[in-house]
């Protein structure tokens, strides 16, 4: 055609949706996909490992990037080892813990670099993980039918596969893989997993149906205190009845036993009508911090992070960087039931938390009381409209933390943040690519990236937690 330039005359080389490439993957991306060439093009592959050869199929086309799933590893890498059992939520079982460690600690170091521009980021060597494996205290099973039996039925089926109460597929949120053995919880929580399923089978329950939305069982959320020896089971179900407490009867592990009767399409388990069917005492977990001992109530809907014992580390990690002698006033933004600013207490001279949930600033008002604390203080709000009148209230801060979602911190929060004129802002983070912007933002502001600190929460997964210090110039 005239007019065409030679560039324009050559066929498009990039893999089309659906096309099958042989591929080496060389390195790890962000969140564990695997990082491939072909013809110069990026192709991020779904369980591959670097140095594995795969054959992989495209799942989805961009212009500068594919997205594919390893369907067949043609020559495993020399690192790879043969997972305990197959898990959708452990997918990092095929690399030795040294090597995990390894490309989370370089995942922070790129983010920093790459997208917060600091030259030469003060990351400290990685906290390893107390233990590898079976460390969670909380676990949210979904229900559905079997997956493999649903994939021969074709898409769209239904009824062709018994009760499974598992995980998502990778990079489906529409079908449940059941698991064999749930290798990050314990003995007891995969153990009450079991009897559940079994119960529900017996009865005949159906399980949710995420396409057309009918079916019954959707989830079942436990949480184990690691100290208390507690176990909280609660089932979330669509509208309907079932025999509750014969259920309950059936899983006397379970200290406490409740049901949320929930109306919504999404997956979340937060929305619906939560009562308690057995049991109904408070979950408590206890950790150390500091030498001190706190106790801490937590409401079925509260966030707890998910890894007691290296919650302990990241506090402490936390408390080191802010620097406190005793006589700091401390803001904790995000303060959730109040576990950081409580383990701060009692080297600060005053905290005060902002929270949006109120239900999670009751729990933290209690959690204070509890532990006999009397200099924190909570308040219900958005960081982003409270936290003016929290420092025309109790003055500038000495240190602020935050601890926000994966998402990070607005512009507008960071704005705020840095009304508060904090010396020393502790910036609790799990996931570095939110970090990064956040911290070249507050950089640019006067203050010096000082120290990052990566801790292996999650063993077995792609997820980082690190906590960064950045200091008033």
């Amino acid at each position: 055609m005239p007019g065409m330039t030679e560039a324009e005359k050559k066929p498009d080389a990039r893999p089309a949706s659906g096309d099958e490439l042989e591929l080496v993957v060389e390195s790890l991306a962000y969140g564990g996909n695997g990082v491939a060439r072909t013809n110069g093009y990026v192709v991020f592959v779904r369980g591959g490992m670097p140095g594995d050869r795969v054959r992989a199929r495209i799942t989805k086309r961009k212009r500068s990037y594919a997205e594919a799933t390893a369907e067949e590893v043609l020559e495993p890498s020399p690192d790879r080892v043969e997972p305990r059992v197959a898990h959708p939520g452990a997918p990092w079982q095929v690399l030795p813990y040294e090597r995990q460690l390894e490309e989370k600690q370089q995942q922070v170091v790129d983010a920093l670099e790459r997208i917060g521009r600091f030259e030469a980021p003060p990351v400290a060597p990685i906290l390893a993980a107390e233990q590898t494996l079976r460390y969670r205290n909380k676990v949210e099973y979904s229900f559905g039918e079997d997956g493999e039996a649903m994939a021969e039925a074709g898409e769209g089926s239904s009824g062709h596969g018994e009760i499974v109460l598992g995980f998502h597929h990778p990079g489906r949120w529409d079908r449940i893989d059941a698991i064999a053995e749930d290798v990050l919880a314990s003995e007891r929580v995969d153990g009450l997993r079991t009897a559940v399923a079994d119960w529900c089978r017996a009865e005949g329950l159906s399980a949710y149906d995420r396409n057309d939305h009918s079916g019954f069982l959707r989830n079942l959320v436990v949480r184990e205190g690691r100290r208390t020896a507690q176990l909280e089971a609660r089932l979330v179900t669509a509208r309907g009845d079932f025999r509750a407490a014969e259920l309950a009867a059936a899983v006397p592990t379970a200290d406490s036993f409740l049901w949320t009767r929930s109306s919504s399409q999404g997956e979340s388990s937060r929305d619906g009508q939560t009562e308690v069917v057995a049991g109904g005492e408070p979950l408590e977990e206890l950790l150390e911090v500091g030498g001190r001992r706190l106790r801490f109530r937590i409401s079925p809907e509260a966030f707890f992070q998910t890894n007691t014992e290296m919650a302990e580390r990241l506090y402490e990690v936390a408390a080191e960087l802010a620097g406190l002698s005793g006589s700091e006033r401390v803001f904790d933004l995000f303060s959730g039931i109040g576990t950081i600013a409580l383990a701060l207490a009692g080297r600060a001279g005053e905290v005060w938390g902002i929270e949006s949930s109120e239900d999670a600033v009751a729990d933290a008002i209690a959690n204070a009381q509890l532990n006999g604390i009397d200099n924190a203080r909570f308040y219900a709000g958005d960081v982003r409209t409270a936290l003016r009148p929290l420092v025309e209230q109790a003055g500038e801060a000495d240190v602020a933390i935050v601890d926000p979602p994966r998402a990070g911190l607005s512009q507008k929060v960071v704005r705020r943040l840095l009304e508060t004129r904090a010396r020393r802002i502790v910036y609790v983070s799990c996931n570095p690519t939110t970090l990064a912007p956040n911290a070249r933002q507050i950089a640019d502001a006067g203050y010096r990236l000082e120290a990052v600190a990566p801790v292996d929460m999650f063993p077995q997964t792609p997820h980082i937690e690190c906590v960064a210090l950045l200091v008033r110039e």
